[in-house]
């Protein structure tokens, strides 16, 4: 079944971004069940990276997976596209939710880097349910999230584009060149001023929150 999956992941073509509106627009406001199969099919690729970052054994790869698409179908019936939000940074923290809640819930939690970070420094320890967590700082980390999807949205859109298919879609900066049909330099000055933008306006937000 692993080696089938894996298989017929190599064969899913992306779409250009034109290409996901006209399908998200045609499942979410025509009820198009067949934009719905594509938009998940496209996003499978996801499940599986976020499966791997938890060095999880083969044999509970298959089940693994398949939580994790549950979490990724759960986020595409949730999501509104009209927002303007990546979906990526949309999906990942559910498709995140189901296999931790998943591999947590079986006692396999062992099997599991606990204390690796993943790529927003945090370990699967931190992301673990603790009863002894303050409401109010789990409320605190769920409005920072949200606040990232807004900064994003703000930024010129040329760095919001880089920064999103740098850190979203873990894409290359010479195939983003490529395709924004710019030189790999401006590409790479994109980026540091993107990030740049993020980081103040995250500092504000930060210091604003805690006055």
């Amino acid at each position: 079944m692993l080696e089938t999956y894996l298989e017929e992941l190599k064969h899913i073509s992306l779409l250009k971004p034109e290409e996901e509106q006209a399908l998200w627009i045609a499942y979410k406001d025509h009820g198009d069940l067949a934009s719905r199969s594509r938009i998940i099919e496209q996003y499978q690729p996801l499940v599986f990276k976020e499966v791997m970052r938890w060095h999880i054994r083969k044999d509970m790869l298959p089940d693994t997976i398949q939580e994790g698409t549950l979490g990724l179908i759960e986020a595409v019936e949730r999501f509104d596209y009209t927002r303007n939000i990546a979906f990526p940074l949309f999906a990942v923290h559910r498709i995140r939710g189901e296999i931790v809640d998943y591999l947590n819930k079986e006692g396999h939690v062992t099997s599991l880097s606990l204390d690796e970070p993943n790529e927003n420094g945090l370990t699967l320890r931190e992301l673990l349910p603790d009863e002894g967590v303050d409401i109010a700082e789990q409320t605190g980390q769920r409005l920072l999230f949200e606040h990232v999807a807004k900064v994003l949205e703000r930024l010129p859109k040329n760095e919001q584009l880089v920064v999103e298919e740098v850190y979203l879609k873990d894409k290359q900066q010479k195939h983003i060149a490529r395709d924004m049909d710019v030189s790999l330099p401006y590409v790479y000055r994109l980026q540091k001023r993107g990030i740049r933008r993020v980081r103040g306006m995250l500092s504000r937000f930060i210091h604003e929150s805690k006055m």
